[in-house]
């Protein structure tokens, strides 16, 4: 994004669910951040209650396919039909490839009618290899101007990301930048 503005885009990818999602809503809202939420099509269908809460509490909201699976495993046919399946659901002109990778020709097919968003500060939050202190880490250490960030809300990152992502918004907020989401 512009890295002429001190702005960075939060981002969290895979939910919404239940056993992360609301505390990751009630962090945002406690330190007043808006994110984007890249969500799976099939996860946005099994808790329609997160999904709408999501929304409701004013942040975006991006496509992440129905069943989160890799472009480099699909045809061009399957993974855009995955992706309209998901948008069924999620009704965004976002698009998050999952891995962040697609093929060539899924990326020129979808970026006809969508925009892909990718990233460029990846916390690695699912790892566990990472703890909660090299997640931060990673914000402290590759974040700049206009970077996109990208946390996920699933059960490998919520442990992390209870001491994680509240550290994470506390140092950005005090290296001046402002939180945006993609209009």
């Amino acid at each position: 994004m512009d890295r002429r503005q001190r702005s960075v885009y939060l981002t969290f990818d895979d939910g919404p669910i239940p056993e992360a999602t609301p505390f990751i809503l009630d962090t945002l809202r406690h330190y007043d951040v808006r994110a984007t939420f890249f969500c799976v099509g099939d996860n946005v269908r099994k808790y329609p209650e997160l999904f709408e809460r999501i929304r409701a509490e004013g942040h975006q909201v991006g496509n992440h396919t129905h069943n989160h699976i890799s472009g480099a495993r699909h045809t061009l046919h399957d993974y855009s039909y995955n992706v309209e399946k998901a948008n069924a659901y999620i009704h965004s002109h976002y698009v998050r490839p999952p891995h962040g990778w697609m093929r060539l020709a899924q990326y020129a097919w979808l970026s006809r009618k969508y925009k892909i968003v990718m990233w460029d500060v990846v916390t690695r939050d699912y790892s566990r290899w990472m703890t909660a202190d090299d997640v931060v880490s990673n914000v402290r250490r590759y974040t700049r101007p206009g970077s996109i960030i990208t946390f996920h809300d699933s059960l490998k990152s919520i442990d992390k990301l209870r001491t994680a992502l509240p550290q994470s918004i506390e140092w950005l907020k005090e290296e001046g930048y402002e939180f945006r989401i993609f209009e």
